[in-house]
């Protein structure tokens, strides 16, 4: 029978594997029986389903495997936060001294979790496992290149390139940001706030079977954007140099001016000159309020006091209540 606990504040051996849910009620099942395959006959382990205010019926999926597996715990969040609050609000919950963050489609295989720990060694605190091929549609695939590509602003490029959802880290990392409340979270770039030691391992990926991803090239980008403007100030640095840049340009162009009238006694014909310095200077100027506009946004939101997540249910078996699973 399950039941709602709090988090203990212990952390032991052990292996937890955090999942966030969105309409993955389809292959909770099968995702659920292969990893107690996997992990039964290894360490010990805990299954945490976070899910994420999904519209189907996830949370009646995950009681009845909370039922029949001890392993596994449910958190059920009020609404839908997004897919990196809901892994932070699992990362939180984790028991276990390792955590392994993986999608709940079947991409990621359960069986690639040996992997990734053997690549957690003594000299590594992340490792990311990556396919040698990619794993998406061409349209999305360049949408996970260019998204990453900018959030090589937050984090770093090589860190930023090699990121991917199948994660394994020393649950000891979340101690860098435990005291994070942020509606716009990343936890790649929380996890490069902590460390720069990690590795990647190749770990096959599946085709997704069931369902379509969520992610679009314009929520790819969104996320990007405030990964980017939430943690960096890389951009502001750019309208900086833009507007010296521009400034140079501007002082260049009197000097064209004033020297073509001097020595030829011939001015710069007009309206067109005028027109392209207007048109390049308002452009910049547009450009950099944008920037500082979606500066103040993100403090804006954050004065808010927005959450991360919230909580509705944790559920989890009772210690010696009896199971139908292994």
């Amino acid at each position: 029978m399950a039941g709602i606990f709090p988090l203990s504040d212990t952390i032991g051996h052990g292996v937890s594997i955090v999942v966030p849910v969105y309409n993955g009620a389809a292959t909770l099942a099968e995702l659920t029986e292969r990893t107690v395959a996997v992990m039964s006959r290894s360490i010990t382990w805990e299954l945490i389903f976070v899910v994420d205010g999904s519209p189907d019926n996830s949370w009646d999926q995950v009681a009845s495997l909370v039922d029949r597996h001890p392993q596994v715990v449910g958190v059920n969040l009020f609404r839908n936060f997004g897919q990196h609050n809901a892994l932070l609000a699992g990362i939180r919950q984790a028991s276990y001294d390792v955590v392994i963050t993986m999608d709940d489609d079947l991409q990621h295989r359960p069986e690639s979790i040996p992997t990734l720990l053997d690549a957690l060694t003594g000299d590594v605190d992340l490792v990311y496992g990556r396919s040698e091929e990619e794993e998406h549609g061409r349209w999305r695939n360049f949408s996970s290149r260019f998204t990453k590509f900018l959030l090589g602003a937050s984090i770093g490029g090589r860190m930023a390139r090699d990121s991917g959802a199948l994660r394994a880290f020393r649950t000891s990392l979340r101690h860098g940001f435990d005291r994070v409340d942020d509606p716009y979270v990343s936890i790649d770039v929380l996890l490069s706030w902590v460390t720069t030691r990690y590795a990647t391992c190749v770990t096959p990926m599946d085709q997704r079977e069931v369902g379509t991803s969520a992610y679009t090239f314009r929520k790819l980008l969104r996320h990007t954007l405030n990964m980017v403007t939430g943690y960096s100030t890389k951009p502001l640095r750019l309208v900086t140099w833009m507007g010296f840049i521009l400034a140079l340009f501007g002082v260049g162009t009197l000097v064209y001016v004033l020297v073509r009238y001097f020595t030829t006694a011939d001015a710069v014909p007009g309206f067109p000159f005028l027109a392209s310095l207007i048109s390049i200077l308002a452009g910049a100027q547009l450009f950099g309020l944008g920037v500082i506009g979606e500066y103040l946004g993100r403090m804006h939101f954050r004065s808010m006091q927005r959450p991360t997540y919230v909580t509705r249910e944790i559920r989890r078996q009772q210690p010696g209540a009896t199971s139908t699973g292994g």
